[in-house]
């Protein structure tokens, strides 16, 4: 009998293969994961009816949400041209520690993370990394999970400017405003609270919404994914909060 496919597909034309992948799942063949078998490019083969398709971006393992796939090469070509010169929109949701300001610029550069473990002693460049957010929600839960009698969460969206390694979970903790369930920059007494009280840990980032011109025709397009149930169970501590995702706009 045939496996599921997990991927659940948003858009497709002659050119685009748009998906919903959910958080665990692997975009392709890494280093760091040698022994895992499946992935969301085989699943998006799939789809497209057993033809390649090209990932013109990533997402990493723990995050859900928004991954596109051009159905040619020429089609890959110049999206990635896109995705360099600033032209495509990234929205991503996050539920983070603390409470943020309204809204913030987080500018502050990154060194590389490789993924080949054999280049993780040589030092690598840092690079320049910048990401824009706006606060959407916030509340209070009465149980102490650090030195408080209460703990403060928020729900953020993301506006990636750069697209660096881990991006917006390192620059969160930049400003000391970590990603629920991120177990590489997050906090753990958080993190294990939220596995312990809703029965799995996740990370709290979705990407939820894309944005760019089509590359034939020139229209602008949206494209929106919705939050796993995973994802909501997770944000239920936010009783009034119902989510709809923003475009990024254009940064001065």
């Amino acid at each position: 009998m045939a496996k599921d496919n997990p991927l659940l597909e948003i858009y497709r034309d002659e050119q685009l293969l748009v998906v919903h992948k959910p958080a665990g799942l692997l975009v392709h063949r890494s280093p760091i994961d040698k022994h895992e078998t499946e992935f969301a490019l085989q699943y998006a083969r799939a789809l497209n009816g057993g033809n390649h398709v090209y990932p013109v971006h990533r997402l990493d393992r723990p995050t859900s949400g928004v991954l596109v796939f051009a159905r040619d090469p020429e089609t890959a070509r110049i999206l990635g041209l896109a995705m360099m010169s600033g032209e495509v929109s990234k929205t991503y949701l996050a539920m983070v520690r603390g409470w943020p300001p309204a809204e913030g610029d987080i500018d502050h550069p990154l060194r590389e993370e490789p993924e080949d473990r054999r280049l993780k002693g040589l030092e690598q460049p840092v690079r320049g990394a910048r990401t824009r957010y706006q606060t959407l929600a916030t509340t209070e839960i009465p149980v102490a999970i650090e030195k408080y009698p209460s703990s403060r969460y928020a729900m953020v969206e993301l506006f990636p400017e750069t697209g660096r390694k881990h991006q917006l979970r390192r620059h969160m903790k930049h400003i000391s405003h970590p990603i629920i369930g991120d177990a590489n920059h997050g906090r753990g007494r958080h993190n294990r609270y939220f596995a312990e009280r809703f029965g799995e840990g996740r990370l709290m980032l979705a990407a939820t919404r894309m944005a760019f011109a089509h590359p034939v025709t020139g229209k602008r397009m949206i494209f929106d994914a919705p939050l796993e149930e995973s994802f909501l169970r997770v944000m239920s501590i936010f009783p009034d909060f119902r989510y709809r995702p923003t475009e990024a706009a254009a940064s001065a």
